[in-house]
């Protein structure tokens, strides 16, 4: 357990915190879906379980979003080791389930510890980073979720039965939180204020707009690249460039403290549609499709990071609520889109739907009028 001060390197603490998220994100809710068939093959599941199923993930998520306000202004070291300990727990209880109530209890827990990392690692960071490399840290760490991905993207090819691969991931999880809570910094904290904060609509209506136009991807692109011909190797090469070039997303703090928050945030949405863009083409191909993956993971990456900046902006003592309503917006975003991508793609097909999510990403440019943009 250390105590560091604000004159501390920052990589360290940006390090911890990455590996946190890494376990809470790409572990504990987003290596879900790539294992749902054999899900569905052990405990019997329709469509409609697949759905409930997914529905406890994300509702874990919001209650670990709820919290995170609280937990945080108490102890922000605290938050992530409850963050990174439910995540374990959530795992743990999906690889032993013998039924599928069980599993529902552990992916809800496991989806608990993603709501509750983000916030407590940026407040962590905003109370024992200085200001000059705080942006930095913030992004750096947010790319834990990349890290987890590209750790989790082959799992699925494994030959090892689903339970021993959550077990490993349990285990995984005890040896995070183990040396999180021997390493990681702690803080005075400060007293929480809550309250409206003036240009908060804004960043709402950028974080739903991220979850509107990522839904699509985390959920279809898998099925669309069946579509036009690539096969399951194909399509976790893919998966796993997402993880690999999310890394990069990192560097957004950095572009961000030199040309500006703005300018940094609609530039990288540009590239985001664009590389949304590319799954609407007839054909792709593996090399398009590897291009598409990388440029859509370092693109959430980076904006889910700017979100983070933003939002410390806005709450400078305080950047674990402002973070909060971000993802809040954020996942309300995917949870409303969707069906509604499924429901699209059912009438007009999956690549009307990426080639209009591509043209819904573009509607970011509307921030450049000064009351729709980042301060």
């Amino acid at each position: 357990m250390v105590t560091r001060t604000k004159t501390d390197s920052w990589w360290s603490t940006a390090a911890l915190g990455a590996v946190v998220i890494a376990l809470c994100y790409g572990f504990a809710r987003y290596a879900y879906g790539p294992f749902v068939p054999r899900f569905s093959e052990t405990f019997g599941l329709t469509t409609v379980g697949v759905g409930v199923l997914g529905g406890l993930s994300t509702a874990g998520y919001g209650l670990g979003l709820l919290l995170a306000p609280r937990t945080s202004a108490r102890s922000a070291r605290g938050t992530v080791l409850l963050a990174a300990a439910a995540a374990t727990l959530g795992l743990g209880l999906m690889a032993l389930a013998p039924h599928v109530v069980v599993f529902g209890a552990g992916i809800t827990v496991a989806g608990s510890g993603a709501g509750l990392v983000s916030p407590g690692v940026a407040q962590l960071i905003g109370e024992t980073v200085g200001a000059r490399t705080r942006d930095r840290a913030q992004t750096w760490a947010n790319t834990g979720t990349g890290l987890g991905l590209a750790a989790s993207a082959f799992t699925p090819l494994l030959a090892f039965g689903w339970p021993a691969i959550w077990a490993a991931f349990a285990a995984l999880g005890v040896v995070v939180t183990l040396i999180a809570w021997r390493a990681l910094p702690r803080s005075p904290g400060v007293p929480d204020a809550a309250g409206p904060v003036r240009g908060m609509v804004p960043l709402l209506v950028n974080s739903v707009l991220i979850g509107v136009t990522s839904a699509p991807y985390w959920t279809f692109s898998t099925s669309r690249l069946a579509e036009t011909g690539l096969g399951p190797v194909a399509a976790t090469w893919c998966w796993a460039a997402i993880g690999v070039a999310g890394l990069l997303g990192g560097l957004a703090g950095r572009a961000a403290g030199r040309a500006g928050l703005r300018a940094v945030n609609l530039a990288t949405w540009t590239l985001a549609a664009a590389g949304i863009a590319l799954l609407a083409l007839p054909h792709p191909g593996v090399p398009v499709a590897l291009l598409s993956g990388a440029l859509f993971g370092v693109t959430y990456m980076a904006l889910t990071g700017l979100c983070i900046l933003w939002a410390a902006r806005l709450f400078p003592d305080r950047p674990a609520r402002g973070i909060t309503w971000s993802f809040a917006g954020l996942g309300a975003g995917q949870t409303v889109a969707s069906p509604l991508a499924g429901a699209a793609a059912a009438g007009i097909g999956s690549a009307a739907v990426f080639g209009l999510t591509a043209l819904v990403a573009l509607t970011a440019w509307t921030q450049l009028h000064p009351r729709l943009g980042p301060p």
